[in-house]
């Protein structure tokens, strides 16, 4: 009996005529109007173009190519599928080798290649910070040039702010991921639940059969649906290609919204079978389960935490980093370079705090 609920279904799915014009009547889309866009010669300037314009391009592409290359390492590894652990990975995590295992991997962590681009800019800032400073100690430069220093009170006054700042941005990260876990936790237990009182409520032949059968089907899509949904670049075609029939999936990919469309396929199919009323109140609370977990993902989704605190964290630390070669001269003079690389790779790295949704697999 519960084999059924298996993840791979048969592909000698028989369609039901009286229930597919139920099932798109519901959910048809329309394609969307193109605009046409009318060429005016009077338009474009005549004029020669400046020759500061290639150049500037050429230097504004050559100063995005670290980030954008870094950027999407950081996008790819958002996308990869992590699986659950197993009894020997908790081991190989608890292994006292894990440390230097950790940091022989950092030339590929996804974190700290993102870390490239701020932490080269403020180690080069320091970097100039310090050549300057020397050639002025070393009379290289007119008197009039002065030396980048200053007294370290202003940091250590604003320090524990900024210590509280990143506490915070920890904190709140870490309660959006339980946030999703949970719910992700409560979408498989209701989908399991439901799929576990269609195949125990459903005794009949013929025709119920095998609408149960696709009802199962559009059960075990849902999850599969909202996890496309939530994460960007995935593929809900090839998902759900082996999972249900061809005419359900293009109206999947033709409707705004493919979980709620998914859900419109279980909630017709339901009417569909002669179930008593205690039956169908117990499916619709599972059903009201599965629409909350719709709004808590899209929730986590849509909403980040406060961009005015976001950027506020981030104003600070920049400011911080390219005034910290001028707090420290007098003390550390060269080592500088080193102390603002160590400060930026470790309180940079904080943002870098990965997004809930790309642990669903």
């Amino acid at each position: 009996m519960y084999q059924s609920m298996n993840l791979s279904f048969s592909s000698n799915f028989t369609n039901l005529s009286f229930l597919k014009p139920r099932l798109y009547s519901g959910i048809s889309a329309r394609a969307p109007k193109s605009l046409h866009f009318k060429f005016n010669p009077s338009c474009v300037s005549s004029g020669p173009k400046s020759d500061d314009s290639p150049l500037s391009e050429k230097l504004i592409s050559l100063l995005k190519a670290v980030p954008n290359w870094s950027d999407g390492i950081k996008e790819r590894r958002m996308q990869q599928k992590r699986s659950l652990y197993t009894h020997e990975n908790w081991v190989r995590h608890r292994s006292s080798l894990r440390h230097l295992r950790h940091v022989s991997s950092s030339p590929s962590s996804r974190v700290i290649l993102s870390l490239i681009p701020p932490v080269f800019f403020f180690t080069t800032v320091a970097i100039l910070i310090a050549g300057y400073n020397s050639a002025v100690d070393l009379d290289w430069l007119p008197d009039f040039f002065p030396v980048l220093r200053a007294s370290p009170l202003p940091y250590q006054l604003t320090a524990p702010a900024l210590a509280l700042l990143l506490v915070f941005r920890t904190e709140a990260s870490y309660s959006r991921f339980e946030q999703g876990r949970k719910a992700w936790v409560k979408i498989i237990s209701g989908t399991n639940d439901l799929a576990r009182l269609v195949i125990s409520s459903v005794h009949g032949s013929g025709d119920e059969l095998i609408i149960r059968d696709a009802l199962l089907r559009y059960i075990v899509a849902f999850p599969v649906a909202l996890k496309c949904h939530v994460i960007y670049g995935s593929d809900i075609a090839s998902d759900l290609k082996n999972v249900i029939e061809v005419d359900d999936l293009s109206l999947i990919l033709q409707s705004k919204h493919r979980p709620r469309c998914v859900i419109q396929f279980i909630s017709q199919s339901l009417q569909l079978l002669n179930l008593d009323s205690t039956k169908i109140d117990m499916l619709e609370t599972k059903m009201m389960q599965l629409q909350e977990g719709i709004g808590v993902c899209e929730q986590l989704m849509g909403i980040p935490i406060p961009l005015s605190y976001t950027r506020l964290t981030s104003r600070f630390l920049v400011l911080w980093h390219l005034t910290l070669p001028v707090i420290l001269w007098d003390d550390c003079h060269w080592n500088v370079v080193p102390a603002t690389f160590i400060s930026a790779a470790s309180l940079f790295c904080i943002e870098e705090v990965p997004n809930f949704f790309s642990f669903i697999d």
